[in-house]
């Protein structure tokens, strides 16, 4: 399988296309039904890969949205349909999150009581389910993917016990820069202990360089809290293999707050559409940097100094 891919990079270096480096995601469609099955899993391997669970119609009715509001900003190439999604020559390399305000496709998809996501976390989860009203919208133009991280990160001030969903608004073959996970990252001890421990709205005011504003820095965490900017070297330091798939419309993805993950960079001409949403059982504690009607997200009243 391995010798009939194209050639893929992540954060613009050329991916190691062995056995031993890189390989497919493994589906957990069977599982479904089976809540202790599927949290085993879950625990062993640090995600769950659910292909065609969310229904392709109901993520290409959101899609559709989102594409009707890049075409009016002018980001998309007008010589080809709404529907194709071919980036406009000058695009961004990567959309605002208001993309994702009154999207009531996306809100049913992910929120909805009755929807399959949330039915997902109830199963999963053993009970009463509770999640982030933040989105994270993605609309990923031809550039370098994601570096790679953990969301524990950006999310830690509330239960630890917190699940990620990927959800691809659309086919995503490799050439267009689908999500990779680290095989068994959120195992790593040392990782977890060290960079799984910090917070990227912390600084440290023992520092002369402080930033007490900003996105990470600060002498706390990198920039952005990015674990590596070099996903080649950070695979032969941590073990493991990167793992991804060419996804399709419907397909999930979900994994821990501490399984490391980035993304393919996109070579092709289509916007890669994706949404992050957050989910946990309602009776933890929750991060509120990332609740209410407008959530605040990592804005500078949410800073903390610390002695590092």
């Amino acid at each position: 399988m391995l010798s009939t891919l194209p050639r893929l990079t992540a954060m613009g270096q050329e991916l190691e296309l062995t056995d031993t480096s890189f390989g497919e995601l493994e589906s957990s469609l069977d599982l479904l039904g089976d809540g202790a099955a599927m949290r085993e899993r879950m625990q062993a391997e640090g995600y769950l890969y659910l292909p065609g669970y969310l229904g392709r119609e109901a993520v290409l009715e959101a899609r559709q949205v989102i594409l009707e509001r890049l075409d009016g900003a002018g980001w998309l190439d007008t010589e080809y349909r709404v529907a194709d999604g071919i980036a406009a020559p000058a695009g961004p390399v990567n959309a605002r999150p208001e993309l994702v305000h009154g999207n009531e496709p996306l809100q049913r998809l992910l929120y909805s009581e009755a929807g399959p996501m949330m039915q997902f976390y109830k199963e999963f989860l053993g009970g009463d389910v509770a999640h982030f009203d933040y989105t994270w919208m993605r609309a990923l133009f031809p550039a370098k993917g994601t570096p790679p991280h953990c969301d524990i990160v950006y999310m830690s001030r509330g239960t630890t016990n917190l699940f990620t969903s990927w959800t691809p608004l659309g086919d995503v073959p490799y050439e267009v820069g689908g999500l990779m996970i680290l095989e068994r990252s959120h195992l790593h001890e040392r990782l977890r202990n060290t960079y799984g421990r910090k917070d990227v709205d912390e600084y440290c005011t023992n520092r002369r360089d402080a930033v007490p504003d900003g996105d990470g820095g600060g002498g706390n965490i990198t920039q952005g809290g990015w674990l590596s900017k070099d996903p080649i070297k950070l695979r032969q330091n941590l073990g493991g293999r990167w793992l991804s798939t060419e996804y399709s419309a419907g397909d999930l993805l979900v994994f821990t707050a501490y399984t490391v993950h980035a993304s393919i960079d996109n070579h092709s001409n289509f916007i890669r559409l994706s949404s992050d949403s957050r989910y946990q059982l309602a009776a933890e504690p929750i991060d509120e940097r990332w609740m209410g009607d407008d959530p605040i997200g990592r804005r500078n009243s949410y800073k903390r100094g610390r002695i590092c």
